[in-house]
């Protein structure tokens, strides 16, 4: 095979080539980077593409091969990173215009640290909203990036070049993060595969944070086995993010091969009972893997509401010296946005901090009899950029609040969920979560690879 077609595959195969001596790390790197240069025009996935140091790092991995060291179990596969996250030499810009002025990076983020000694190769940061705070990435400063099943739609957000860049076979992997739903949004509107994290279980540190008590961190991927090989060279404690859980390293790709087998899965109903074309995609899912029990977590759309506003208050916080000095210089809608939350009262936050305790109870106590939940990861496919209302079953609603209307509830505790993508006949793909009890991404990710076996989902790369 080429570079070209090798460079086209998925990310566990492109390291078994490079591993056993079939193709150079450098051609993989070589033909990404003439793909990304013919192709990030009109999609708009990245905001900066790192060609001299990929091609370094790249040499780097093939000079350890050929003196006969290992050079990982991601040896030579292309990556892209969220522009929120640090990559030394690079403007960390977090999708704004403030931010650029700051100065380089002088080091990665932690988890980019993890994936380039694992031997990936970082070949750029990827286009976002704002500050992470957005479902669409329509960013006013750095324009929009395109769906690639569509060009004229969105491709979701936050994390919203991440995801295209991935689903448009520009790299096999992306790193993106996930407060309301940015990872698992973006995943369904573009097809492909995300993993979110249970909270704190992934490092966060030198990555720019958009609420603190909800922010993770993770990985999107066309294959399971792509997205559990990111996650596990990912994984490990780190003092410089306080919230990072004291784990050890728990490998989650030997395990993806046992499937369902033994696990308890059941439908979410109530809030989460869906919109048609999300009732339908959480409902094949669930007859491939025989799940007909419907269980509920209490209150989940009083969760969405108080984690809109404990976001948009922490939120505002971070950001409140620039919107007093430099409201201007913000995106509009991400402005208005924070400017609401620093005006939330501080009664407010707390009570719904004090209700986020009982539903995280109601929660936990849901999985004391099931393994696995299965959820809609958005109520429709990717919307038209620019379109402000969607329609939902007969009824308008904003387009872009709405489209996190099933994955607020589930961050606002933290829990660890897969989004699967599925394609229900039509040309546009939409996602289903999977979502697991605390510190059980495992489950989630076997679950997943079951449906991927079984012909279920779909993340093919789009031509």
């Amino acid at each position: 095979m080429s570079a070209a077609e090798i460079s086209r595959g998925g990310a566990c195969e492109i390291a078994a080539a490079v591993r056993a001596g079939e193709i150079s790390a450098v051609a993989v790197t070589e033909a990404v980077l003439a793909r990304i240069a013919e192709r990030n025009p009109a999609l708009n996935c990245f905001t900066a593409v790192t060609a001299d140091r990929a091609l370094a790092e790249a040499r780097t991995v093939d000079q350890r091969r050929a003196g006969g060291g290992d050079p990982g179990p991601l040896a030579g596969v292309p990556f892209a990173v969220k522009n929120l996250y640090d990559l030394q030499g690079v403007v960390t810009v977090a999708g704004s215009r403030i931010d650029a002025e700051r100065p380089p990076a002088m080091a990665d983020a932690t988890v980019v640290r993890r994936l380039v000694a694992a031997g990936a190769v970082p070949v750029g940061a990827a286009n976002m909203d704002e500050y992470a705070y957005g479902f669409t990435t329509e960013n006013s400063h750095y324009g929009a990036t395109r769906n690639p099943h569509d060009a004229s739609r969105v491709a979701g957000g936050s994390s919203g070049g991440s995801a295209a860049a991935v689903a448009a076979g520009l790299v096999p992997l992306s790193l993106g993060s996930d407060t309301n739903g940015s990872i698992r949004v973006p995943a369904s509107l573009c097809g492909v595969f995300g993993l979110k994290p249970t909270y704190g279980r992934l490092s966060r540190a030198g990555a720019r944070l958009f609420a603190a008590s909800f922010d993770h961190v993770g990985p999107f991927a066309r294959s399971v086995g792509d997205l559990a090989a990111a996650y596990d060279a990912m994984q490990g404690p780190d003092p410089r993010d306080p919230a990072c859980a004291q784990l050890a390293v728990e490998p989650a790709a030997p395990q993806i091969e046992r499937g369902a087998a033994g696990l308890r899965v059941a439908v979410l109903g109530g809030h989460f009972a869906g919109s048609a074309a999300a009732r339908a995609a959480v409902a094949t899912a669930a007859r491939a893997l025989g799940a007909a029990r419907v269980v509920e977590i209490p209150e989940a759309a009083r969760a969405r509401a108080a984690a809109f506003v404990i976001t948009a208050a922490e939120g505002a916080n971070l950001h409140l010296a620039n919107l007093k000095t430099r409201a201007g210089d913000f995106d509009p809608m991400t402005r208005d946005r924070f400017l609401a939350g620093a005006l939330v009262p501080a009664a407010w936050v707390i009570q719904a901090q004090r209700f986020r305790s009982w539903y995280r109870e109601q929660a936990l106590a849901v999985f004391r009899d099931v393994d696995i939940l299965l959820a809609p990861a958005t109520p429709c496919e990717a919307p038209p950029i620019g379109q402000e209302t969607i329609e939902i079953d007969g009824q308008p609603v904003p387009a872009r609040p709405f489209l996190g209307v099933y994955t607020q509830p589930l961050s606002f505790i933290g829990l660890p969920v897969v989004a699967a993508p599925l394609r229900l006949g039509g040309a546009l793909p939409i996602g289903v979560q999977i979502v697991a009890a605390p510190w059980r991404e495992t489950d989630a990710l076997r679950v997943a690879a079951a449906l991927e076996r079984a012909g279920i989902t779909n993340a093919a790369p789009v031509p």
